[in-house]
Order: structure tokens, then C-alpha cells, then sequence
């Protein structure tokens, strides 16, 4: 039996990671639950897998929870530091799917115990991404990526020959406004641009793929994940969903892994590695599919993904203060605050007023997070005074 935590249960990814976990109870044990502040949710999901400590990191939402759970024996806490020690405690595996930069702490600290990680919280690699990897070779963890183009990849990349890897392909399906123009963009509402044509996904993701900035963080974190340099790492579109990355070899084959867009897949592969589990998903049907088209992502369309390649070239701080820049407009947007074509020039100009900051280690990726996060805010109220 494998003990499992959820950091981020009642979110899209962790809901799904424990609809998977309750169909086989004889293999998983719960060690730990961890939510932001959807008591509910929480709560239901704790008396139905029984786990033996469960965190929220609102503290305004630790009496309420305490209120659900009482009588179920169960340890309760509230605030970050719950959140850190939920990743702590002794499970074999843990699903680390917080959104944000939030999530950066507690993955570490799954790591430092050298348990298998299933990572879905791609900003974890993009604000610390070296700092992380010489973790996980440090204390001997194990990175499962759960993004279904990092786990398409994982899936078909040899590590053991790395040097005949040639690029790396990732697909985007291009999101709600993949063939919309860039002036209608400006008027786009948070209700269209979190409508994905074919991803069940949390609204912050939804915006970040309609934007393309969450293909621009995949970049990114592939880059760490393979050890690969940014220059062979592309980009295609892929309305379909179906092919989810690529890998191309030196001798000319590329190879693919195909399936049905349902995050179900790929977070069962991380949740059984090295084994495969089975669950009763639909099938991929090609010939019913009948078509496959692929087109290059439109940069004037997207300036997001040019916007991810210069700071991944600058380096540094730069990927840290873009992601908490783009948290902060991401949030703006769906607030109502600015418009959908601001995002991304909030994003642009805190990097230009930030991204020669150092970096040597996880204070100095913190601090430069927060200042970010200021500089942000300072721009969104500009544009809505």
C-alpha cells in the first residue's frame, strides 16, 4: 500500500488525484489533505478518505473546518506552516498541485524527504527551477511532472541518452481565442477566457492558456525538468488536445504519447510510478477524431511565449518576478480590474523594471517574489485609476 498527500485536494488536479485514489482503497492510504479555504470540500473529501491530518492555509478557515470534522479523529491546523508540515509528514508519494508561487515551500519540503513527487505546480520549477533540481538530486526524490505535456514527454524521453535528444515539442491546443484577432482580444471578459475548449482546468490556468503564458512556464519547465536549453524546446499548436508533446531524436524519428484530454491520465501514471494504473477513462478513438492539424503559434497573436524566452535567456531573478507578476495580473483580470491585453504588459513591465535582480538562494527567490508582487500591483492600479 502507498501513503498518499494531497497538497491542493480541492482544486481541479487534486479533486481528480483523489477521484482516482477512492477507486482503489486496498492501494493508497491518505497521510495528509491540503486545501486553501474550501472548507467544504475539504471536509467531504476527509470523511470519505479518512486521512490523519488535514491543513487549510487560510487560519480564518480552521474553526469551520475543526466545526466539519468534529468527531472524525483526525488532526486539524490552519496557516502556511500547516501546509509545509502536511508535506512533511511521512507519505511515500505526494500530489503537489497548490497554484502558484504558494506551492513553491511546501513541494521543497516533500522533496527534502526524498519522497516521489507528482508535480503539477509548474511554478515551482519556474521560480526556483535549479535550486529545486539540485533538491530532488540531493535528497534522492523523484519528479513525476503531472502537466500532461511534461508527462507526454517524460513518457518518451530517453534519459540515458540525452545527448540524441534534439528538441523537445510541446503542444498548446491554443486556448479560446486561438484564431480570435488581437484587437477583439481587448474586450474579452474572465467568463470567455476561462471557457477552455477542451481542459476542465482552475481559472487561473484557464487564463494563463488562454493567454498562452501557461505553453510560455511549460517552456520553462521543461527546460529543468530534461536539462534542456531553451533553443530546443518548441512550441506547436494543436487544436485536437490529443497528441500532448514530442520528442525529436537526432536520427530524425519523433515520438509522441496520445490520449485523450482528461487529466486523469497523466495523473495516474505519476500516482502508480514506476507501475501503471488502470481506471475505466474514455478511449482515444482516432478514426472517429478523423483529423490531426498542428499550426505555429502566432507571436503577435501571443506575446507571451517571446516574453518567456527572453527572461528564460536573462535569467536570474527574471522567471520569478514574471510568475508573480503574473499571478498578481492573472488575478486583476478575473477581478475585472483590467482588461485581458493588460495581463501580459503588467507581466512585461515589472520584468523590465525587476529582471536584473540575483538570485543565490530560497530567501533571495521570496524576496524577489514578493517585490514583484508589489511592482505588479503598483501597475494594475495605474491602469485602473
Amino acid at each position: 500500500m502507498r501513503t498518499v498527500t494531497i497538497l491542493g485536494s480541492t482544486g481541479s488536479v487534486g479533486c481528480n488525484t483523489v477521484d482516482l485514489v477512492e477507486r482503489e482503497p486496498e492501494r493508497f492510504a491518505v497521510e495528509a489533505l491540503v486545501a486553501n479555504k474550501n472548507v467544504t470540500k475539504l471536509a467531504e473529501q476527509a470523511r470519505k478518505l479518512r486521512p490523519r491530518f488535514v491543513a487549510v492555509a487560510q487560519e480564518a478557515a480552521y474553526l469551520p473546518l475543526k466545526e466539519a470534522l468534529a468527531g472524525s479523529n483526525i488532526e486539524i491546523a490552519a496557516g502556511k506552516d500547516a501546509v509545509v508540515e502536511a508535506a512533511r509528514r511521512p507519505a511515500d508519494w505526494v500530489m503537489a498541485a497548490i497554484v502558484g508561487a504558494a506551492g513553491l515551500q511546501p513541494t521543497l519540503a516533500a522533496i527534502r524527504r526524498g519522497a516521489i513527487i507528482g508535480l503539477a505546480n509548474k511554478e515551482t520549477l519556474v521560480c526556483a527551477g535549479a535550486l529545486v533540481m539540485d533538491e530532488v538530486t540531493r535528497c534522492r526524490a523523484t519528479l513525476v511532472p503531472v502537466d500532461s505535456e511534461h508527462s507526454a514527454v517524460f513518457q518518451v524521453f530517453d534519459f540515458e541518452q540525452r545527448d540524441r535528444v534534439e528538441k523537445i515539442i510541446l503542444t498548446a491546443s491554443g486556448g479560446p481565442f486561438r484564431t480570435l484577432a488581437r484587437e477583439a482580444m481587448a474586450a474579452v471578459t474572465p467568463a470567455q477566457a476561462v471557457a477552455h475548449p477542451n481542459w476542465d482546468m482552475g481559472a487561473k490556468i484557464s487564463v494563463d492558456s488562454a493567454t498562452m503564458m501557461n505553453k510560455g512556464l511549460e517552456v520553462i519547465e521543461a527546460c529543468h525538468l530534461f536539462g534542456m536549453p531553451e533553443d530546443r524546446v518548441d512550441v506547436l499548436v494543436h487544436p485536437q488536445s490529443v497528441i500532448h508533446s514530442m520528442v525529436s531524436y537526432v536520427d530524425g524519428s519523433v515520438l509522441a504519447q496520445l490520449g485523450t484530454p482528461d487529466m486523469r491520465t497523466p495523473i495516474s501514471l505519476a500516482l502508480g510510478w514506476p507501475t501503471r494504473l488502470g481506471w475505466p477513462g474514455k478511449r482515444l478513438d482516432l478514426a472517429a477524431i478523423g483529423q490531426l492539424t498542428f499550426e505555429a503559434p502566432d507571436p503577435e497573436r501571443f506575446p507571451a511565449l517571446r516574453l518567456v524566452r527572453d527572461v528564460l535567456r536573462k535569467g536570474g531573478a527574471a522567471p520569478t518576478i514574471m510568475n508573480a507578476a503574473n499571478e498578481v495580473a492573472v488575478q486583476a483580470f478575473l477581478d475585472g480590474r483590467i482588461g485581458f491585453l493588460d495581463i501580459v504588459q503588467v507581466v512585461e513591465s515589472a520584468v523590465e523594471a525587476l529582471g536584473d535582480t540575483p538570485v543565490v538562494a530560497l530567501d533571495d527567490i521570496l524576496a524577489c517574489d514578493a517585490q514583484s508582487r508589489r511592482t505588479a500591483g503598483d501597475l494594475v492600479a495605474r491602469i485602473t485609476r
